[in-house]
């Protein structure tokens, strides 16, 4: 992590309410760390009645004194329009909008006017949808942006007499989860936060003694790390009081399946005999979107079909226990190298973000499908051998976070049988549960392609089948190459293919080849390494589902090519045999739950220090992956070393011509190499020291193409107003 004080120099924050308590705390924290504030505050009671000036001039005025930039705003969060127009005005742009401003109508639901309904439900909902909403448009057209809407204990958990500010605060909830969703893609982020403080509106409800100890001071860093550029939470609900402060989310029980097949009926005697199972929350889930908790749907209907399935359906449980070493050991044999510091956490298990590699699971098929008689007899008078069977196709769609050792069941059966013509597919589906909880992990999916099975008469095509989807018709936004070992297929074999096509040359040569060839869910290791460093900065649990065609084999020691196109967060991609040109996956594609910018590749086991220019290539790190086709243009690759009072200490690489920047020495030819002081980088980055002058006066060293250097001018200056 980069250390330094966290600042919000060039930042414009409105907070609303913002004359005292929470509000007030907020902008004097915010005006104090470089951000201009819009104070904004009607300057009415707890109840909303009345107005006045004075609270949002108070504390303009202390945010002045203290040598920040304020303005005051007394406009109703109604008009959300005008206060975003006074920042504008003010200081011509807008980054951070804390929506705070909030009063109380307290009465029993019984006694609860319609307009005390309306007037809760207007400054607290409609109030914080129209200042957002008014803000939002810029922060689409910067790319960046950062909202803070106000729930309660109330609106989480309910409160005697609040029902009408209860609904309005879970409301809040609501709108938060679907603008974090909307807004993600252009690096909008909104949070929720529960805060317990002392205010305006408690001052006479709570307890004197516990009032004391509620200090908006101990709430507000809370609020100023959730705007903060350098902070990628996001959807989130965060409680904090007394210097407290934690993350809420929704569960759900495990439930129970009501019926055992699509033609049975649910009664209310059925719903009685299993309520305690429905209501058990020992085992509760939480979900991260709305295309889990379908995705579980789903799943109870394939559970469904499956009860209602032929008996000719084979099936087949497999038990596996795996260790550290098993994952280590799968992680090398996809390539997983020291080289790659982002590949560490799969190959050290003291590493503090030790992690399974998210495709481990693909291999449980080729050990359940050859070390049983699952595949026997399902297609009459074929004989299955390991040189009549190709693996066709593969899907694996992750459901919960990958233990990096454990008790697995994996589940098999043969989905159905595809008559191809000269050959035939079968469909096998299997689904790995955890032994201990219970917890389905993945779903995978194989297509066995079965070599002159064909003709007997079946179904060419499955509704059960998950598609390949070809990748956009336009330049790759990304590749990335790696060279294969001649013993790649060897080590890999260890992970539990066995199959003696990868090793025995007699096998090879019956089943066509000129030698044996490496394993196909090997290749897709590599690549989904590569997709993961690319897209996900190497975070294993990014991963949601992932689908590969295996076009053609690949002869260890070769080296594949992982070309790139992102969609939102799908990302296609196809891997090519450099030697030969020739596509080895084709129509795959990669489902993230999110797109992280691989700013910084850190060794993490590594002792080496963090310096001050670590920030200045991570913001250029950002930018370079948000506007890949601008920087592209530069065409270059830099390598900057990094010295600290004469001493070599990092070493920074901008490869411009892929798009990406990342912490280390470059992987292939370089363009320019450069030589700076750690301080001087961050004089240079800031616009406080001239290249040329720097350049001249021997503080900048420079080697290979120096006319290309000028090229990066563009690239500090787009960031500088960051920095």
């Amino acid at each position: 992590m980069v250390s330094g004080d966290l600042r919000f120099d060039g930042r414009v924050v409105i907070v609303t309410g913002a004359g005292a308590g929470l509000g007030r705390a907020y902008a004097l924290l915010f005006g104090s760390r470089g951000a201009s504030v819009v104070v904004n505050d009607l300057g009415g009671g707890r109840h909303g009645d009345g107005s006045s000036t004075k609270v949002a001039d108070s504390v303009v005025q202390e945010i002045r004194r203290n040598g920040g930039k304020a303005v005051a705003n007394y406009d109703n969060v109604l008009d959300g329009e005008k206060i975003v127009k006074t920042a504008i005005d003010e200081f011509g742009r807008i980054d951070v909008v804390v929506n705070n401003a909030g009063i109380l109508r307290d009465k029993s639901f019984l006694k609860m006017t319609d307009s005390d309904w309306d007037i809760i439900h207007d400054v607290h909902l409609k109030g914080s949808m129209r200042t957002t909403r008014a803000a939002w448009p810029y922060f689409r057209k910067q790319n960046f942006g950062r909202v803070i809407l106000t729930c309660s204990n109330s609106g989480l958990y309910g409160n005697f007499g609040q029902a009408n500010y209860s609904a309005a605060k879970m409301g809040l909830v609501g709108l938060a989860n679907t603008l974090s969703i909307e807004g993600k893609k252009n690096n909008i982020h909104t949070n929720v936060i529960v805060p317990t403080a002392g205010s305006r509106l408690t001052e006479d409800i709570v307890p004197p003694d516990f009032f004391e100890q509620l200090k908006p001071e101990l709430i507000a860093p809370v609020v100023f790390w959730l705007s903060h550029e350098d902070c990628t939470e996001n959807g989130s609900i965060i409680e904090s009081a007394v210097g407290w402060t934690g993350k809420c989310r929704l569960v759900r029980s495990n439930g129970c399946l009501l019926r055992k097949s699509l033609n049975d009926g649910v009664t209310p005697e059925k719903v009685r005999e299993n309520w305690s199972t429905v209501t058990d929350m020992s085992k509760a889930k939480t979900y991260d979107s709305i295309e889990e908790v379908t995705g579980e749907l789903m799943s109870s209907l394939d559970q469904l079909r499956s009860n209602e399935s032929s008996s000719s359906e084979k099936e087949l449980t497999l038990e596996t226990n795996y260790t550290y070493r098993d994952a280590i050991l799968y992680a090398l044999g996809v390539g997983a190298t020291r080289q790659e510091p982002r590949d560490i956490q799969y190959l050290y298990e003291n590493h503090e973000n030790f992690s399974l590699m998210p495709t481990f699971y693909v291999s449980f098929g080729p050990i359940g499908c050859m070390s049983s008689d699952l595949l026997q007899d399902v297609i009459p008078g074929v004989q299955m051998n390991p040189t009549n069977i190709l693996h066709g196709e593969q899907y694996i769609e992750i459901h919960k976070k990958l233990p990096t050792e454990g008790k697995i069941v994996s589940r098999f059966r043969v989905r159905e049988i595809l008559d191809k013509g000269k050959g035939a597919v079968i469909l096998v589906q299997y689904e790995t549960f955890n032994e201990v909880t219970n917890d389905k992990l993945t779903t995978n999916q194989m297509s066995l392609f079965i070599v002159g099975a064909g003709g007997f008469g079946g179904p060419r095509n499955s509704q059960h089948s998950v598609p390949c989807i070809d990748p956009p018709k336009r330049k790759p936004c990304a590749s990335v190459t790696q060279k294969t070992s001649s013993d790649q297929a060897a080590l890999y074999r260890l992970s539990g293919d066995y199959n003696p096509l990868h090793m025995d040359d007699n096998l090879a040569s019956m089943a066509g080849y000129s030698e044996p060839i490496l394993h196909g869910l090997c290749s897709l290791g590599f690549s989904a390494r590569h997709v993961l460093q690319t897209f996900a900065d190497g975070d294993p649990d990014s991963m949601k589902a992932l689908k590969v065609r295996f076009a053609k084999p690949v002869i260890p020691g070769q080296t594949l090519r992982t070309d790139m196109w992102r969609e939102g967060n799908r990302i296609h991609f196809q891997t090519t045999a450099v030697e030969n040109n020739a596509k080895v996956l084709t129509g795959a594609y990669m489902d993230l739950k999110e797109v992280k910018t691989p700013s910084v590749r850190r060794n993490n086991c590594s002792a080496s220090k963090n310096l001050e220019c670590d920030a200045v290539f991570a913001q250029m790190g950002d930018y370079v992956n948000s506007h890949t086709d601008q920087v592209k243009k530069i065409n270059g690759v830099f390598h900057y070393v990094i010295m600290d009072k004469g001493v070599p200490s990092a070493d920074w690489t901008l490869d411009l011509k892929k798009g990406t920047v990342y912490k280390g020495k470059p992987e292939g030819k370089v363009d320019t190499t450069l030589t700076i002081e750690d301080k001087d980088m961050v004089q240079l980055a800031l616009g406080k020291m001239n290249p040329q002058m720097a350049f001249m006066k021997g503080k900048l060293k420079i080697k290979g193409n120096i006319m290309l250097t000028q090229k990066l001018k563009s690239l500090l200056d787009a960031n500088r107003p960051k920095l």
